[in-house]
């Protein structure tokens, strides 16, 4: 199990993250949601040690250090793997450096996304990075894979098929934290929806209890986040010069 406890964030005089506890057991697919600025990306980059904290922040009941950080991998469409090197150079130094990375998983996925395995990242598109980065995060063999935005740069029909590949490939002991603006896009492939706000969680929601209920997931995240309808029109009206009008 994956554990935040009271974990607070502070940059400058202001709070990116404001005592966030969380758990996350092995097995689940979980969407972390949330507006601009609301602490996604810095609780991923607490929990892999990137950046300083106050808190505790638990894996499998041992602090994150050296010995168990091949558990967690990430990937982000801010491009972490190595430039120069060709996507084959990357399968093999993964399988030196980790010994349960996937080869299957890794050839599997490339084949997916139609990569070239001799062409240097340097020469990759945008979006094709992206991909490579999800590759390089699914291939790993951590337990807890952390996905930001992956898919910037990505077309719709890419998304909905990979999402369904993910969720069928994934072992019972994998989680994944997936954070994303796409939340109608990402919905029926989520298990958990974890709402992040001003750094603070104001929601942790079972997707299959939010069906029985009939309600979707969009619509409990705007009932949290006190969504206002009808801001479009006032914007419009204001731009216009129409609510001026007799």
């Amino acid at each position: 199990m994956l554990e935040l406890r009271e974990v607070t964030k502070k940059n400058g005089g202001k709070k990116a993250l404001d005592s966030v506890s969380l758990s996350l057991p092995r097995g689940e697919l979980v969407g972390l949601f949330g507006e601009n600025g609301a602490g996604k990306t810095t609780l991923m980059k607490c929990v892999l040690g990137l950046v300083r904290h106050e808190g505790e922040i638990l894996l499998d009941g041992k602090p994150v250090t050296y010995r168990n950080r091949e558990s967690l991998s990430f990937g982000t469409s801010e491009h972490s793997f190595f430039p120069g090197l060709t996507a084959q150079g990357h399968r093999e130094f993964f399988a030196a450096h980790f010994p349960r990375f996937s080869d299957r998983r890794f050839l599997g996925l490339m084949d997916f996304f139609a990569l070239p395995l001799h062409k240097t990242l340097r020469t990759f598109s945008a979006g094709q990075k992206n991909q490579f980065e999800v590759i390089l995060a699914l291939s790993q063999g951590a337990d807890y894979i952390l996905l930001d935005e992956p898919f910037a740069g990505n077309d719709l029909f890419n998304r909905e098929d990979f999402y369904k590949v993910l969720s069928s490939i994934l072992e019972p002991q994998e989680t994944v934290l997936l954070s994303t603006h796409l939340i109608e896009e990402v919905s029926g492939f989520l298990g958990r929806a974890v709402l992040l706000r001003g750094g603070r969680i104001v929601g942790d929601l079972s997707v299959q209890e939010l069906e029985e209920e009939g309600t979707s997931l969009v619509g409990a995240v705007k009932e949290r986040y006190h969504y206002r309808a009808d801001r479009v029109g006032k914007a419009i009206g204001a731009l216009t010069g129409e609510e001026d009008e007799p």
